[in-house]
């Protein structure tokens, strides 16, 4: 039985953070409209209830004066492991991944530790939001939405199971070398008729496995007797129906090409993700409405005599085709690169605005939540950051940050030790 002390304790702290509160003179940037100068930002709630310039601020609210600063949406890494990984030396800290082909009956959400030191260092680059995707394997499990506040998984939530992830076997695998799998300094080759027979063998899998799910789905609508549910049977079928899309890691040609034939052939939604050779695919992608999360940016070109900006042409690419995409981290240590690597996109053909939507908006758009999140408008999650300038430049500062309405602290280790060693002088 609880203490009573304690159970006043919670439901102090509980008001406190549900807290009603207005910024007012600050410009708002909703991404979804023109920004809005000197306007009014009201909260109630884990909800926006008004904004604009002539919003009233109801009797008894809070406000924040927020006159030369600047209000901005929470931004979205659309494809991370925050809250999975902690070291990367120190097998134990890994959760990523698990044994064997095929686990979509695998839930990421569940294995997301809220106390990672990462996820404060996140949060302090205007990040509230991260798409988590495990790996491992063919068909490794199911991505979750998660709002980087919270002390359990299930305050952190979002949405528990909003894609499939999914790797299909490759030939460059086979070979290694950059981006290749892995093959290591001195390794020997493998014949490519060794390769080719291993690649036929596992794309054979993967085709069964499909076939089985699709049978699973017949029985379970039309049940006879003697009929046992199959969970990772069981969590394919919002795939096959349509509902939730796979996302396919596909870096070179080859594995693009692959993936959207594979899509074609099993009448599946995909969303691309890691793609670097996407010239030949662009009007493809476009007419197909297939959406993209970009690799990281900060990577030196597959090809010795590509040119140096190679990763940062993507997304300008990508734009001027029509494509749908989003920015996305890969790992946990520089999701706090996003909003500079958008920066840098934009140096290199990108226009700022759907640098600043892959990152909001079109991120909430291409993950189905853009009803919650990606911008600043009524009825949508209290997500959002202000600040007194651009997010995308470094020079800025992110002076508060909310989530859910609710005030989250600013402070990473990185700061503590600042403050820590600055006492010294």
């Amino acid at each position: 039985m609880r203490c009573p002390k304690l159970l006043v304790f919670l439901a102090i702290t509980a008001s406190l953070r549900a807290e009603n509160f207005a910024i007012r003179g600050a410009t708002i940037h909703p991404v979804s409209a023109p920004d809005v100068p000197n306007a009014v930002l009201v909260v109630t709630g884990d909800r926006i209830a008004d904004m604009g310039p002539k919003a009233a601020i109801p009797k008894g609210y809070k406000i924040i004066e927020g006159k030369g600063l600047h209000v901005y949406p929470g931004m979205i890494d659309s494809a991370s492991v925050l809250g999975l990984s902690e070291i990367g030396s120190i097998r134990e800290t890994q959760d990523f991944t698990e044994l064997g082909d095929f686990n979509p009956q695998l839930r990421t959400i569940v294995a997301i530790n809220p106390g990672s030191e990462h996820i404060a260092v996140t949060r302090a680059s205007g990040i509230t939001t991260s798409v988590v995707v495990p790996s491992g394997g063919v068909i490794g499990g199911q991505a979750s939405i998660v709002h980087l506040d919270g002390w359990t998984w299930e305050e952190m939530a979002v949405e528990k199971s909003t894609a499939m992830q999914m790797r299909l076997p490759s030939i460059e695998a086979g070979f290694g070398g950059r981006g290749g799998g892995g093959r290591g300094f001195g390794a020997a080759r493998r014949p490519f008729a060794e390769v080719k027979r291993r690649y036929d063998e596992q794309m054979q899998q993967v085709r069964l496995f499909f076939e089985q799910a699709r049978a699973y789905q017949m029985r379970k609508a039309n049940p006879v007797l003697g009929f046992k549910p199959d969970l990772r049977l069981e969590a394919m079928i919002p795939v096959l129906e349509g509902k939730k899309p796979l996302i396919i890691v596909a870096e070179k040609e080859r594995g693009i090409r692959d993936a959207l034939a594979f899509a074609e052939r099993e009448k599946v939604k995909i969303v691309l993700a890691g793609v670097r050779e996407i010239d030949p695919f662009l009007e493809e992608i476009a007419k197909k409405n297939i959406p993209v999360v970009l690799p990281d940016l900060y990577q030196v070109p597959i090809e010795d005599d590509a040119s140096i900006d190679e990763p940062l042409d993507i997304p300008g690419k990508l734009a001027k085709a029509g494509i749908k995409f989003a920015f996305g981290s890969y790992n946990i240590e520089r999701p706090r690169n996003l909003p500079f690597q958008a920066a840098n996109a934009v140096a290199n053909g990108l226009s700022y605005d759907l640098a600043l939507k892959a990152l909001t908006l079109h991120a909430a758009e291409i993950w189905g939540v853009a009803d919650r999140l990606g911008s600043i408008d009524k009825g949508k999650f209290a997500d959002f950051i202000l600040t007194d300038g651009d997010p995308l430049e470094t020079k800025t500062q992110i002076k508060q940050m909310w989530i859910l309405g609710n005030p989250v602290s600013l402070e990473t280790r990185h700061t503590q030790l600042y403050d820590r060693y600055k006492k010294r002088l």
